[in-house]
């Protein structure tokens, strides 16, 4: 079957898709998107979580034909979905399709600097940020999902307790953290998003 979907704000296509095939196949394998981790195929661990219709899922757990004409985000295309959401929804998010991140541009994405001389990275998402300069990141395995996740906390709840913080992260697991470097991040970037409002 052929599935049309919005990927990180831009129309897809998914090709011979087999009817069983997982969303986070399809991302994967078939669209070069390789930010979402398979792990435990069963949606116990949320390495695999991605935004369909702005909602974190599984990505193991959904086929691919059930998003056929929805709007997912993966972390490949978090830095650019805040970006837009910052300048053209505040507190709000992008439901039009018309914008994010190409599935091109998502292929090219590395982690290194853009300016080899200089050392200075492409611009990151604020939670992406926040999870650098909190120290939250070990072995990187989880924190794709940790990251979408998170991500959506902020933008519906600007200022979480730690027990929204929790409850939102609670279907991510870590095997390398005892999670406090995590919680840590995710305070960070709300202080950091309540100070831009407030200036």
């Amino acid at each position: 079957m052929r599935v049309n979907f919005t990927v990180n704000g831009r129309q897809q296509e998914a090709d011979d898709v087999w009817e069983g095939e997982s969303l986070l196949y399809v991302l994967r394998e078939r669209m070069g998107l390789p930010g979402s981790k398979n792990a435990c195929e069963q949606g116990e661990c949320g390495s695999c979580t991605v935004r369909l219709d702005g909602v974190p899922v599984c990505s193991c757990l959904v086929a691919a034909g059930q998003v056929e004409g929805r709007e997912v985000v993966t972390v490949e295309g978090l830095a650019d979905y805040a970006k837009h959401r910052e300048d053209a929804h505040p507190g709000g998010g992008c439901a039009s399709g018309a914008c994010g991140t190409t599935l091109d541009a998502a292929k090219r994405w590395q982690a290194r600097p853009a300016d080899g001389q200089t050392g200075e990275a492409a611009p990151l998402s604020p939670i992406q940020q926040a999870f650098i300069d909190a120290g939250a990141v070990q072995c990187g395995f989880c924190t794709p999902g940790l990251l979408v996740a998170a991500d959506e906390l902020l933008e519906n709840t600007p200022s979480p307790s730690d027990q929204d913080i929790r409850e939102a992260l609670s279907g991510n697991l870590c095997r390398c953290t005892g999670y406090e470097k995590i919680l840590d991040a995710v305070r960070l970037a709300a202080a950091r998003q309540e100070e831009a409002v407030q200036s």
